[in-house]
């Protein structure tokens, strides 16, 4: 059971981070640009890692913790360790939603690295998969943060959505506005909800990869797409500053090229 969206006692400040697609040792660099220090504890696949935060800050992650970049199990015992000690707080991706309909043993497509994904769980112990599988479960679709004056979920939201969990909500905050229709590329179509957002509330959110984030009515797309060789991207709330590290390599070739904008990805 997912954990609940309405969080509005919970103030900043905090460092918004985009998605993050197995890309750990990227993570490991901006969280330290940010002022976190990241140490690691213990030796093969149950190590864990001890994070101290900047005064006064917790991180926000965006979801899409695993699959395309070469280190998803190290990402998630990042999250999850910050997380589980208050020192984050984190929303459900897409690609964890299959993650976990995988570890609960259903039929899933093994695509978009998912594969790779599962093999690096062959060798951890049983009780990091069911902590892994719990962690996941309990995650929230969006958070409303800050006295309302801030949300994120992985792909987005809508006003109207805030502070609920229907399932339609769930739909949305996971994949965005989507027509039930299909691109050139087999990617959904979605409409640009971002042009059409008049919400009070700042939303910043991930899914559509970009090159260059910008604010659209209140609403910032940070995923800049560090897995097919972009960068990693934080957003500092309140200052409303970007922060970004460059991808270490191109850890899976994305099937179009990146737009500039989400203006130019061409979103009705």
């Amino acid at each position: 059971m997912s954990g609940a969206p309405d969080r509005r006692g919970e103030t900043g400040p905090f460092d918004i981070i985009g998605d993050v697609h197995g890309c750990a040792d990227e993570l490991q660099v901006l969280l330290a640009q940010l002022g976190y220090d990241v140490k690691w504890e213990g030796i093969g696949h149950d190590r864990r890692c001890v994070t101290r935060t900047p005064a006064g800050r917790r991180a926000v992650f965006l979801g899409d913790y695993v699959d395309r970049g070469p280190k998803s199990l190290d990402t998630l015992r990042l999250v999850m360790s910050m997380v589980e000690s208050g020192q984050a707080l984190g929303v459900l991706g897409n690609h964890d939603a299959r993650f976990v309909r995988w570890l609960d043993g259903r039929n899933v497509q093994m695509t978009h690295g998912l594969a790779e994904t599962a093999n690096q769980m062959r060798t951890v112990s049983p009780a990091f998969r069911q902590g892994l599988e719990h962690f996941l479960d309990r995650l929230p679709f969006h958070l409303w943060l800050d006295g309302g004056e801030l949300a994120v979920a992985h792909a987005g939201i809508r006003r109207d959505m805030l502070g609920h969990t229907t399932s339609a909500t769930r739909a949305f905050c996971l994949y965005g506005d989507t027509t039930g229709e299909r691109d050139e590329f087999g990617f959904p179509v979605r409409r640009n909800w971002a042009a059409r957002y008049n919400g009070t509330a700042a939303i910043v959110y991930g899914h559509t990869p970009i090159v260059m984030p910008d604010w659209v009515n209140n609403t910032i797309c940070i995923d800049t797409g560090c897995c097919f060789g972009g960068q990693l991207t934080a957003l500092r709330w309140p200052e409303r500053e970007l922060v970004s590290v460059p991808a270490f390599d191109v850890y899976t070739t994305p099937v179009r090229p990146l737009p500039v904008t989400l203006a130019a990805a061409g979103e009705p």
